[in-house]
């Protein structure tokens, strides 16, 4: 077991109530950072609701045709002007979301600079509230510079979140990582 600086338990502490339950999100989608709407599939699935919500870009944490994905993809959005990105994430403890963190960090800051004003990103899976969440947390410390607790803290004031534990620990590895790269750069600065 790896200690990290911020641990797995304190992380859940933050996304529960008062008597230590999960809460299931209340809302199809919020707003959870400028530019970033985190919500479900049902959303995803309404392109109209999207083109309401002023939405060009698309990123998909349960892209694939399994009952735990949600089956949309480029040919969906074909025509709608929405950028589509997927990435086929399980929702378990052992899956490397990891791996995907940068490439989707990628993905929304170029979606929020999009167009004249800056796009807007609908960050989904099923429900909103484990995949696509950690993934939008990650986006917060990798391009927002914030640390891991302030990331999913974030995400947690505007949504009703519960990343697996597996995730937190990725969150926690993530921000570890970025700590020691800032500590490198200042020693060579």
């Amino acid at each position: 077991m790896t200690d990290y600086e911020v641990s797995v338990q304190q992380l859940n502490d933050l996304l529960t109530d008062e008597n230590g339950d999960f809460c299931m999100p209340s809302r199809d989608f919020n707003e959870v950072y400028p530019g970033i709407l985190l919500g479900n599939e049902r959303v995803a699935t309404n392109v109209r609701r999207l083109r309401q919500l002023g939405v060009s870009h698309v990123l998909n944490a349960a892209h694939g045709d399994s009952h735990a994905h949600v089956n949309t993809g480029a040919r969906f959005y074909a025509g709608t002007g929405i950028v589509y990105h997927g990435v086929p994430a399980n929702d378990t403890d052992h899956f490397d979301l990891g791996a995907y963190f940068a490439e989707c960090s990628d993905f929304m800051e170029r979606a929020l600079a999009h167009g004249s004003g800056g796009g807007r990103v609908y960050v989904h899976c099923q429900k909103g509230y484990s995949r696509s969440a950690t993934l939008v947390a990650a986006f917060l410390m990798i391009r927002r510079g914030m640390d891991v607790r302030g990331a999913v803290a974030t995400v947690r004031e505007r949504r009703e979140i519960g990343p697996n534990d597996g995730f937190l620990r990725q969150l926690c590895q993530l921000g570890d990582g970025l700590r020691n790269e800032g500590e490198q750069e200042h020693k060579n600065d």
